[in-house]
């Protein structure tokens, strides 16, 4: 065999999977459709929005918070073209670093579309026509996934654009038409209003961001009205057209009551999907289950040597879930006995405030009969939080009504992307609400709301509240 693993795609699950491998010693390589490596994430997914993200956080305190912070400046203006190639710069920034680290660890890189000829063999595909052939003893597949189209509105790229699109555009959108009040429609529905769009949110389901703790929607709900974002939420999106330099929407709520929306992009972001096209799975006898690859608890597919990781099999379908999985299987093959709570993957929005969450959801615990208590701590009461002028928000923590221990963690605030690191520790440990109310928190932070919640959960006796 040509390699030990060969790892088809480089996203985060495939170039992590691709860098331990080459740590445990196996002579490894990576197969690339693109020319640049790092996948959605890195090119068209996390990297360039949260770039956009904070340029707009910038651009609009500017213009609405350094007046009472004492920063006298004239009117800013903002230039879309310049928050773009900064944008670039810092995904070429990551991309390459992406290429330094495949020579560090002498990963071989091919770039092509890798499709299976037998499973222990694999086909390359240049862009230019050109083919080659390696063989190897394992493969990863991380090939990631793709935006959902509605089925009646395919993208066009246009008027009616993705997320990919969304983060090219050339002029700042008159009215931006947001389909999916999920994670991705609310982050760059919030770029652009912030930079002067009015943005309009379609959202099927009766909350933003459905799959977190119910609590976290409605408080992004009262931000985004801050922000001068209309929600339509409990909406079904029956037509969207193209007419030109206008995109039409048409939805209905659930009593058939009829809105119309006219804008100049229409944004449709209501998930994405597995992408498989090209590997050539039928030839090795693997079929896909409503567009995943099926895999095991060790994320074996039903071919022996082949693995499957990342956004094309169950789960999650983010970065960080995908690098788990990643060196998860390298260190299976190395003989090794990783694991992985998938209870505890967090997840983020990258709004401003911020969104992050951990365990189970008030609505599951529910669900499930477990007897629970909840502890809340609003950012309005934090010391912190009003020197920053960052009062929106709130912690709630949700702990076993008998044991207290933490079953799940739920933020929305400044800062909650990094702040949900101490809930993942918390329940990785089974810490109680008591233990984390006990432990000294530096003052002023906002992580004391972590404890105050903490607090309230424990004995329902916080402090500053």
């Amino acid at each position: 065999m040509d390699y030990k693993v060969v790892v088809i795609g480089s996203g985060p699950g495939g170039y992590v999977a691709a860098i331990r491998c080459a740590q445990l010693g196996f002579k490894t390589a990576i197969i690339e459709k693109y020319p640049t490596l790092g996948g959605t994430c890195l090119n068209v997914g996390c990297i360039p929005s949260k770039a956009l993200l904070d340029s707009s956080e910038h651009f609009y305190n500017a213009g609405h918070t350094f007046e009472e912070h004492g920063i006298e400046i004239s009117k800013p203006k903002a230039n879309l073209t310049q928050m773009i190639k900064r944008k670039a710069g810092v995904v070429k920034a990551n991309v390459d670093g992406i290429a330094f680290l495949m020579k560090k660890n002498k990963i071989d890189v091919f770039t092509g579309v890798g499709s299976f000829v037998d499973k222990h063999t694999i086909k390359i595909t240049a862009v230019d026509g050109k083919e080659r052939t390696i063989t190897t003893e394992k493969v990863i597949v991380a090939t990631g996934s793709k935006p959902t189209p509605l089925p009646f509105a395919p993208f066009d790229k246009k008027r009616i654009i993705s997320s990919t699109e969304a983060l090219e555009l050339k002029e700042i959108p008159k009215h931006l038409i947001v389909i999916g009040g999920g994670v991705i429609g609310m982050e760059l529905g919030s770029v652009y209003a912030r930079i002067g769009s009015k943005v309009t949110v379609v959202e099927f389901l009766e909350n933003l961001i459905p799959t977190m703790d119910g609590s976290l929607g409605k408080e992004l709900q009262k931000v985004a009205k801050k922000l001068g974002m209309d929600v339509y939420l409990g909406h079904k999106v029956t037509a969207v057209e193209n007419k030109g330099k206008e995109v039409v929407v048409k939805a209905e709520d659930k009593g058939g009551k009829q809105l119309e929306l006219k804008g100049d992009y229409c944004l449709v972001s209501i998930g994405r999907r597995p992408y498989t096209e090209g590997l050539g799975l039928e030839k090795i006898g693997i079929e896909t289950v409503k567009g995943q690859i099926p895999v095991d608890d060790h994320l074996k597919t039903s071919v022996d040597n082949i693995y499957a990781i990342g956004d094309v099999v169950r789960g999650a379908m983010l970065a960080h879930k995908a690098e788990e999985e990643g060196i998860l299987v390298a260190e299976q093959l190395a003989g090794q006995k990783p694991h992985i709570n998938y209870n505890l993957i967090p997840g983020v929005v990258y709004t401003w405030p911020e969104v992050a969450s951990v365990g189970q959801t008030e609505e599951q615990l529910k669900q499930s009969g477990r007897a629970y208590k909840v502890g809340n701590f609003p950012y309005k009461a934090l010391g912190r939080a009003r020197a920053s002028m960052d009062t929106d928000g709130f912690v709630k923590i949700l702990a076993d009504k008998n044991t207290d221990e933490i079953l799940g963690v739920h933020i929305i605030g400044a800062r909650a992307a990094d702040m949900i690191a101490a809930g993942v520790v918390a329940m990785e440990y089974r810490a109680s609400a008591e233990d984390i109310s006990r432990m000294s928190h530096a003052h002023p932070t906002y992580m004391e709301a972590v404890k105050e919640a903490c607090l309230a959960a424990t004995a329902n006796r916080p402090i500053h509240m």
